[in-house]
């Protein structure tokens, strides 16, 4: 059962009792008060729908509209989606198609991929082996990830020719492509699927850039070879129906948390269950809308923009009744690299509230944190 402290608690202006929440980052456990409100719909004003096309413009006014609308999301709940973002639905679609076939075989083929056999992080994690959040309860989720491989990035002439500086922190593995085999489309498929995230992500970075009052190659030497990992989940039905539209269940499809890096680039399919947390502490749905991705902020960018940007707490509950295939792309800097607070963040009298840290540091300490999956002393 979610260890969510309950507390009555009455909010001035509105009356709405509270709960807490409790949950792990970066700089150790943190809570969030949370209205016991009934979960809606997002507001277009909350997440909005932007049309990134202007980001491939040759027009710089087409590119500083984009980056505009970023700006005003990433200030806000720091979550929007995207659209005219060039990737072919059938990419999207092919991968989702693959993910069920593999996730439907028996455990003990899927087991082949396990990520036991792995050195880091790759492969399929089974059922009750991910707790992103150690106060809720196991994620009710099955997961295939892999983490960047530059033989599998256009952008690399060479990957033998990777300068040793930035190969160290790679984390190559092949063991879950040969361990798939069985299913012939699967790789090519996924890849494909990364591909584009891909792309569309360094397109993203100069948008971010431009957003930030910075030269659109500001970030350039920073994702030559990026910290872009992938992970494939599988949502089997949540068979404990919330007790209450205010209050949930005590299951969780995933927990609630903020992701590591600078932004995630997810594709859902139709069956729902995102929920996202906006400023006034109210969950909210981000529902499935065709042709679009979802983008949001995550953890180091927010710290290096002295807390411009929000990296915002988000979960998902599946109620649907069906499986359900989230496929989010988590995008930040090469893991050798490291950033502190732009100044362009620090206004005159501020001070910058974080210091610099090492993306690898960032990422190991957050990754440690998800994937301990013992009964949490909050339980």
């Amino acid at each position: 059962m979610a260890s969510v402290s309950v507390g009555t608690v009455q909010t001035p202006g509105d009356l709405k009792s509270t709960t807490e929440l409790r949950l792990s980052s970066g700089n150790g456990p943190v809570s969030r008060t949370i209205l016991k409100a009934p979960l809606r719909d997002a507001l277009p004003s909350e997440i909005p729908v932007i049309d990134i096309s202007g980001i491939f413009s040759v027009s710089e006014d087409d590119r500083m509209d984009v980056a505009r609308q970023i700006r005003d999301a990433a200030t806000n709940n720091g979550f929007f989606y995207i659209k005219n973002h060039g990737i072919p639905a059938n990419v999207p679609e092919a991968a989702c198609e693959e993910l069920l076939r593999f996730f439907r075989q028996p455990r003990e083929i899927k087991d082949r991929a396990n990520i036991s056999r792995s050195k880091y992080f790759n492969g399929y994690k089974p059922p009750k082996s991910q707790r992103i959040n150690p106060f809720e309860s196991v994620d009710v989720r099955e997961t295939f990830s892999w983490t960047y491989d530059p033989r599998l990035d256009p952008s690399v002439p060479d990957p033998v020719a990777v300068p040793p500086h930035i190969a160290r922190y790679l984390r190559c593995e092949d063991f879950h492509w040969e361990a798939t085999a069985n299913l012939p489309r699967f790789k090519e498929s996924v890849v494909r699927y990364w591909r584009a995230c891909l792309a569309v992500a360094r397109a993203l970075v100069r948008s971010f850039a431009l957003s930030l009052d910075l030269p659109e190659d500001f970030f350039a030497e920073k994702f030559t070879h990026p910290d872009a990992a992938l992970a494939l989940n599988y949502y089997p039905p949540l068979t404990t129906p919330p007790a209450s539209a205010e209050e949930g269940g005590s299951e969780v499809s995933i927990g609630s948390h903020t992701d590591f890096q600078l932004f995630t680039i997810l594709w859902q399919d139709s069956n729902g269950g995102l929920q996202v947390l906006n400023r006034q502490g109210q969950w909210i749905n981000a529902k499935p809308i065709p042709g679009t991705f979802v983008v949001n902020i995550a953890d180091y960018m927010q710290r290096i923009t002295n807390d411009r940007y929000v990296s915002t707490i988000h979960r998902a509950q599946n109620y649907s009744g069906k499986e359900r295939i989230s496929m989010p792309f988590f995008f930040g800097f090469n893991l050798n690299e490291s950033c502190g607070v732009l100044d362009s963040c620090v206004t005159k009298g501020e001070e910058k509230k974080y210091d610099e840290i090492s993306c690898e540091e960032w990422v190991q300490r957050r990754a440690r944190a998800m994937h301990q999956v013992g009964e949490s002393s909050g339980n």
